[in-house]
């Protein structure tokens, strides 16, 4: 199979034939997907560096976290597949972290869970608070908070939510593009539709 057959195949199908225990459908979505886990190790190499963090115990871990997103993801998850395999390895690189610094706030303020229960995030107010409105970081009631946030899953479509989740996780544009198999053009005009509805929505809410 070339890497354009590889990169053209159908996700969903390949991810029922993985659950059928089939180790080419594995392999595949491996090949397809290797190079996430460059660019979530690209995103914590500072941190890594600084903890002075073996390569291999870096590379056991991504590798678990990438285990991790296969065996859990579901086809009617609110993300897509490499978007979740994203989040799978950033949390694998979380605990790696955690496990060498006592630093945990640092790290967790820069990350959704799993699941995506929010907690207050500086990244996603920064972003939403980059509007004509008041900035989200004054909002001090924190019901008010997670009401948005909840808006902004329900409103926006699966691909703007999936460069949502990624943007505010501070993933590059162009690696955003990479990840979700857009240009980065594609990613720049889903970036301003996201803007548009979080506005309406805090307006709303407002």
């Amino acid at each position: 199979m070339t890497s354009e057959d590889i990169l053209n195949t159908n996700d969903y199908e390949l991810m029922m034939l993985y659950h059928e225990n089939d180790e080419n459908a594995k392999n595949i979505i491996y090949l397809k997907y290797k190079f996430i886990i460059d660019i979530v190790i690209k995103k914590y190499q500072k941190y890594l560096i600084s903890l002075n963090v073996d390569k291999q115990e870096i590379d056991s871990d991504c590798a678990l976290g990438f285990s991790d997103a296969l065996k859990s993801f579901q086809e009617d998850r609110t993300t897509s597949l490499p978007t979740f395999i994203t989040l799978c390895v950033e949390r694998r690189m979380h605990t790696l972290i955690r496990k060498y610094t006592r630093d945990k706030h640092k790290i967790e303020q820069e990350s959704f869970s799993l699941d995506f229960v929010y907690d207050t995030d500086n990244k996603l107010m920064d972003f939403v608070s980059d509007l004509e409105y008041e900035p989200l970081k004054n909002m001090t009631d924190y019901e008010e908070y997670k009401e948005l946030v909840n808006n902004i899953r329900n409103e926006l479509t699966k691909k703007e939510y999936d460069v949502f989740v990624l943007l505010i996780r501070n993933i590059p544009y162009i690696e955003i593009a990479r990840i979700l198999n857009l240009t980065p053009k594609q990613v720049d005009n889903t970036i301003q539709r996201i803007k548009t509805k979080v506005r309406e929505i805090k307006n709303k809410i407002n």
